[in-house]
């Protein structure tokens, strides 16, 4: 199977076309007190919060990453053997030795679940902290709900001229924004850092047009606009839409910020050799960079998770570059005093089934998953609820992706219990149930 689609064809190339056109335990009081001391913690740091989320789309097998179990059957455990981490008593799968070496900084969640077990569903869900209203299929692009990153762009805003949300290299099919409009969905940086003609559109002029005739189309553009235009506003006028994009691409190529957010080139060769001269491993680097320059809110697009067949061959290649990075990044946060404000997540939509098919690969499993914190006051050096020894399903501490998202609302400073309206007038709770995962609040 290709590695840039999943199991329903959907290629990497559909996507960017697609781009273009239960209260916790001890009830109501234990519950307010777990959100006070969240809001308390967001509140505390030196500058504002943000977050990088590692998107493993696909579907990453929690056997094979943060939950081996090595006294089930040869056809559950696999071939890979599990590894000593940082925390006594706690294993991870063969490739994670970075994360393992760290894992004291980690917490990793063995226990939310879900039942939306085709990619279309199960990445709603996950990147919205919301279900799908009505069943959809596998290869489903769906948005029924605005995700983290839109939602934090909404509440957070833009920083020093950069866009407040980055999705790199592109949009995960339930990433945007939905009602929150277009100005709130992802700026997408298709390029790819690892290269030394790396270039990131929209932040500076075309090559072949000098400074003095940009400011001179510029200036037409302001004229004409200057002329009488019929209100639209409560249509939704797209002519009101494009001026916002306009307005957000001067403010970038003139932002000096984002110049030299962008400019990869500029760090030690000893900087990005920590992270791995791999497409993901410099895109960890420019998400640190850009969480200097003051973003709110950076998903990093790792495809090629779904692996229905030859799961391990694949493996093999993918994990060793994918820990590396992830470990590096943790590192570098930490170094530069940085991970105190920046939350740090991995996750994909579901885990993979607890047999090895007899294609020698998982396929889709939603009762069972692993999800990987660190920073922005998250207590490291823990594991936080269970699967059973075979890792059917989450048998203790069992969470939702409610809970998931509510979480990352409270470190950003976000009230997951908040209120929105469509602009139809019609309610929509951020998150239904808006507590959060109370080990991870510090």
């Amino acid at each position: 199977m290709s590695r840039s689609r999943n199991c329903e064809g959907i290629s990497r190339r559909d996507c960017l076309k697609l781009g273009l056109s239960t209260l916790i335990g001890g009830g109501l009081v234990d519950a307010l007190r777990v959100r006070g001391q969240a809001a308390s913690a967001v509140t505390s740091t030196t500058r504002p919060t943000s977050c990088i989320l590692v998107w493993m789309d696909g579907g990453p097998s929690h056997y094979e990453t943060f939950d081996p179990k090595p006294d089930a059957p040869a056809e559950i455990r696999g071939t890979y053997e599990p590894i000593s981490t940082a925390i006594p008593g706690v294993q991870f799968s063969r490739h994670m030795t970075e994360l393992a070496k760290i894992a004291d900084r980690l917490a990793i969640v063995r226990s939310i679940q879900h039942n939306q077990g085709n990619h279309g569903a199960g990445n709603h869900y996950m990147m919205t902290g919301a279900p799908t209203r009505i069943p959809v299929g596998c290869g489903a692009f769906v948005s029924f709900h605005p995700s983290l990153g839109s939602v934090t762009a909404y509440e957070r805003g833009p920083t020093g001229g950069l866009p407040p949300y980055f999705s790199i290299p592109r949009m995960s099919r339930s990433g945007g924004p939905n009602f929150l409009g277009a100005k709130y969905a992802p700026f997408e940086v298709p390029d790819d850092p690892n290269r030394d003609s790396f270039r990131v559109r929209d932040v500076s002029p075309p090559r072949d047009l000098d400074l003095g005739r940009f400011d001179h189309r510029r200036g037409l553009r302001a004229a004409l606009d200057r002329l009488e235009r019929i209100d639209h506003e409560a249509a939704g006028d797209p002519v009101r839409s494009l001026d916002e994009y306009y307005e957000q691409g001067y403010t970038l190529m003139g932002s000096q910020d984002a110049q030299r957010a962008f400019d990869i080139h500029s760090e030690p060769d000893s900087t990005r050799d920590l992270y791995g001269r791999s497409s993901f491993g410099q895109r960890c680097l420019l998400a640190r960079r850009l969480v200097e320059a003051g973003v709110p809110f950076i998903t990093l697009y790792e495809g090629g998770w779904d692996h229905h067949v030859e799961l391990f061959d694949a493996l093999d290649k993918k994990l060793p570059p994918f820990d590396r990075a992830l470990a590096a990044l943790i590192l570098d946060l930490e170094r530069r005093g940085l991970l105190d404000s920046t939350l740090v997540v991995a996750l994909g939509e579901f885990g993979r089934t607890p047999k090895v098919n007899n294609r020698g690969g998982r396929d889709h499993w939603s009762n069972a998953m692993s999800v990987m914190f660190a920073g922005c006051g998250t207590p490291g050096g823990q594991v936080i609820g269970a699967t059973d020894p075979r890792g059917y399903a989450a048998n203790e501490r069992i969470l939702s992706p409610e809970n998931f998202a509510s979480t990352v609302y409270l470190k950003l400073g976000i009230d997951p219990d908040h209120m929105y309206y469509t602009p139809q007038g019609r309610p929509a709770h951020l998150v239904s149930d808006p507590n959060p995962i109370a080990e991870l609040m510090g």
